[in-house]
Parts: C-alpha cells; structure tokens; sequence
C-alpha cells in the first residue's frame, strides 16, 4: 500500500521545454539590457555583433534638484533649498530632472526601458500568471485526504461507522488509494459489509484504464495546455519588447530631430540679429533706406515666432521621450536639451545582398510564428483528447482488505484476507460528443495552418517595406545634403552682393531662409533613415544583445 501512494506521489511529469528568448524574471532585464548597436546607423545584419559607440563620461556632480516647474510648489517652499522631495510628494508619472550622461543615445533610452518602463513589466509578469495557471492544473494530481462517519445512537439497529483513506490520481490515467475504517454496533443483516472487527479493517486498491485515457485524459490535457500555454508567453512579451523598442527608437529620434530643427531656427534668429547693428550704421550713413532696417525687424520678429514654436515642437519631443526615459525608481526624466547629439549618425546604405537573408531571419525570428506554432500544438492536444474520447472505457481496477481485533462475530467471516478484482467496461455507441470534438479541432488546424502561411508572407512583405524606406531615406539625405551645400553657396555670394550694393535684404532673406529649409530637409531625411532602421528592426525581431 505504501509502495503504491509513494509511486503515485513521485510521478514524473514530461513537459517540453521551449528555447525562447526570454528565460526567466529575474534575468529578464539582463538578458535585454542593449548595446550601443543603435548609435552605428549602419545596418549590417551579416555581423555578429554591433560595433559600440563611445560611452559619455561620467557626471561627477551630484543629481540635480527637480525642475520646480514640473510639479506643483507651496508658496512657503518657493525659498527651500533645492533638495530633492521625497518620492510620496511627486505625482505618478511626473517628469522628473535626474543624473543623465552629458549626451543621450539611444542605448541609453533602450537601457532605461529594460529597466524601468511599465509596460515591460507588465509584459514580464505574464510569466507569473501562465506559471500560477500550470501550477493550479498541476493541483489535479494533489494527493487527496478523505474521512468522514456516520452514527445511529437511535432505533433497533444502531450502528457506528467511521473512515479517513487517502486517495492518488497517476500520471498514466489511474488512481491508487488506502484507508481504514471501523463499523461497531448491530447491523442490519443486509448490510453486514459495513461490519469490521474490533481492530477495524484496512483496505488498499488502485484502478488502471486499459483503453481510454491510458495514453491522455482531462487532466494531462489541461497541463499539456497550460504547460505550452507558459511558453506561449514568450513569444507574446517577446512581440511587445519589440513594439516598445520601436515607439522608444521612435521617440528618440523625432527629439533628436526637434532639436536640430531649433538649432536651425536660433541660427536663422541670430544672423538677423547679428545683422541689426551693421544695418543700422549703414542707414545712418544714409547707405541703406529705413525700409530695409523696418525689413530686417519683421524678420527677427518672424524668426523668432518660428523659434518659438520650435521649441514647443522640442520640448513635447521630450515629453514624449520621457515616458521611456526613466530613473532607477522608474519616474519619467525629461531630457535636458544640452544632452540632444551633436548630430545625426553616419547614414550608409542597405547592402541589397542582405534582403534573402534578413527575410528568413525573420521568418524563423518573429515571435508571430512561434505563437502560431505553439497554438497548433495545443490544437494538437485537443485532437488527441477528442480522438481519445472515441475510445472505449475499459478499466481494470483491485482491492484488498483485511480486518484486524478481535472478532466480531463468531463466524469469524471478517478476518480472512479479502481481494477483489473487476473489469469495467463503457462503450458509447453514437460516439457524436467524440466526432464533433475532432471535426472542430481539425477545422482549427486547419485555420491556422493558413493564418501561419499568411503570417509568413505578410513578415516578408514588411520586411521589404522597410527595406525600401531605408533606401529613399538614404537616397534622399544624399540629395539634401547637396541642396544644403547649393544654397549655402547661394546664401554666401547673395550676402556679399549685399555688402556691395548690388542686392537688398529680401533677396538675402530668401536664400538665408532657402538655406534653413535645406537643412530642415536635411534633417527630416535623417529622421526618416532612423525610423525606417527602426522599422526593419522591429521587422526582423532584432533586439540588441546585453552589453559585455
């Protein structure tokens, strides 16, 4: 009996093992912590790894005090000193000013979203809901105590009955069990079963399937579920990571962008500016009309309203930014604006030999067909659960028992030792529970043998759909780049004409503003490149390896 329970307590469970990306939480933001693949904006998928950009040094000075204007101040702490408050004083999901390195890349914008970004935490923590769900289809196969006891103190029979026993489910479809009970009193002769000796009577048994559920029944199929169920997991955070990346690239580079955009627009401001006195001595010496001084005012006036709403454009590129740019206690950090780059990384073109290739890396990469595949397999479990059900029910089942004490009869008919053997046998003639299981199954492998298939094209398709805005991104940063250096000599020789008489300033303010657009340009191809590298990617399920 002993032996029995022990066996059906130590089953061993066989549960596949995926190789996802993802092993665990707690090496989840290990595993995905980036590299400075982002900052080389070449894109060489051939390579092992990408080669790292320089690391900033480090700030030695103390974090500096929140923005004040960033969260609400009584009046009576406008004159404190500029500690930073306690975390319960800053309202959830307030951009914060924290210790940033002196430039921010985008490997530092991807580190704080492994680290801190909500959203992957709630993607993470999926794991502990499928583990929780394989856990509680795991409790089937709990070992079960059961007790229970009747009494008659009244009539002309009384009886007394009493009995705990333990009960096993096993991994092959059976049951083992053992119990003692006791019966004392005056039976009914029609129930003498329920009589035991004075020591009372143990009984052990089990009950085996022959045919039906022998090789799956209700309960292995749950855990087969929930068992691929937790790798399925992988593949859904894995789709997340992924889109996360991508609006954090995103993010990135729009606030990259906005901020050169206001460079261009407090450059154009200061060449007016730095015009104004030299026309003014020049309308003093009667070179010049007023009107051309009048003219030069309009255009600070102009310039600086573009200015303006430059760095609205900035700052709210920051806010965004801030959402995936976090401190260690996970608070949103508005970058500041001396940490934009000094520029846009080298742009260089996609090697067209590379498209085949990054085309069967996402096919066997993207976490869309792993899902897939992972899905047919639980299908595949149904079916053999349907198939099962179209089985014969036949069950062999064993019981032995034996009474110890004293007698309590004088026939003695207790105290031998008792075995009983039984072959139950269920056959459902129609079988149309059974059929219609496995006719809905197959139809499901069906469906998603296509939706795999049309998976497969549509990840191809995007792939390409990247590949070729990175290209007309490339192209067109070299087009822009030469517009730049056209109007920039343009810009030049019109100034001098200028200087000498020959030309006015609404002349010289059409090639200076010619010039801004140029660059403007310039700089809307380069965001482009980026969120189109971004895009294939994202496309190719390639998120940056930990750093050494």
């Amino acid at each position: 009996m002993l032996l029995l329970l022990v066996a059906g307590c130590n089953m061993v469970v066989p549960v596949r093992q995926a190789a996802l990306v993802l092993d665990n939480p707690s090496a989840s933001v290990a595993v995905l912590e980036p590299t400075q693949l982002s900052e080389d904006a070449s894109f060489r998928p051939d390579e092992g790894s990408h080669p790292p950009a320089a690391q900033p040094p480090a700030v030695p000075s103390p974090s500096p005090s929140p923005d004040p204007s960033q969260r609400s101040v009584p009046p009576e702490e406008t004159n404190a000193p500029p500690l930073s408050p306690p975390p319960e004083t800053v309202p959830p999901g307030t951009p914060q000013q924290a210790e940033l390195p002196e430039t921010i890349l985008l490997d530092d914008v991807l580190r704080s979203l492994y680290a801190s970004y909500p959203l992957v935490r709630v993607a993470l923590e999926q794991r502990t809901i499928a583990q929780g769900q394989l856990l509680e289809n795991m409790g089937q196969f709990d070992l079960k105590l059961k007790g229970g006891g009747t009494s008659g103190p009244l009539g002309f029979y009384q009886t007394y009955r009493y009995g705990a026993g333990l009960e096993q489910a096993l991994w092959g479809g059976g049951q083992v069990f053992a119990g003692y009970r006791i019966g004392r009193g005056s039976f009914q002769p029609w129930y003498g079963e329920r009589e035991t000796d004075d020591g009372g009577e143990f009984k052990t048994g089990f009950l085996i399937p022959l045919v039906r559920n022998r090789r799956i029944d209700q309960r292995r199929a749950a855990i087969f579920r929930a068992v691929l169920g937790r790798e399925a997991v992988e593949p859904d955070i894995l789709t997340q990571l992924l889109q996360y990346i991508r609006l954090a690239s995103y993010a990135y580079w729009e606030w990259v962008a906005a901020g050169h955009t206001v460079r261009i627009e407090q450059q154009l401001l200061d060449i007016a500016l730095q015009r104004r006195q030299g026309l003014q001595k020049r309308v003093e010496q009667g070179d010049l009309p007023q009107i051309e001084l009048t003219d030069n005012e309009r255009l600070i006036a102009s310039r600086r309203a573009s200015l303006i709403d430059a760095q609205r454009k900035f700052r709210q590129a920051a806010i965004k930014l801030s959402l995936f740019l976090r401190d260690a206690s996970g608070f949103p950090v508005l970058p500041p604006p001396d940490a934009l780059p000094p520029s846009f990384p080298e742009a260089r073109p996609y090697d067209d030999q590379r498209l085949a290739q990054d085309i069967d890396t996402a096919l066997t990469a993207r976490p869309e067909i792993q899902y897939l595949d992972l899905l047919r397999q639980q299908l595949q479990v149904d079916l053999d659960q349907a198939q099962n059900l179209y089985l014969p029910d036949v069950s062999l089942g064993a019981v032995a028992a034996k009474d110890l004490g004293p007698l309590a009869s004088p026939k003695g008919d207790k105290r031998p030792f008792e075995l009983e053997i039984s072959l139950m046998v269920s056959v459902p003639l129609q079988r149309r529970k059974a059929l219609g299981k496995i006719q809905a199954t197959q139809g499901k492998l069906a469906q998603v043998r296509m939706k795999t298939q049309f998976a497969r094209e549509k990840i191809a398709a995007e792939v390409r759909h990247a590949v070729a805005a990175l290209r007309a991104a490339y192209n067109r940063i070299i087009q822009a780049r030469r517009s730049v250096e056209l109007n920039q000599t343009l810009e030049e020789a019109e100034r001098k004409r200028f200087e000498a008489g020959d030309s006015n300033l609404l002349m010289v303010n059409l090639r200076e503003q010619a010039t801004a657009d140029a660059r403007k340009t310039l700089v809307a191809a380069q965001l482009e490149y980026f969120q189109a590298l971004a895009d294939l990617r994202a496309a190719i399920s390639d998120i940056p390896d930990p750093a050494p």
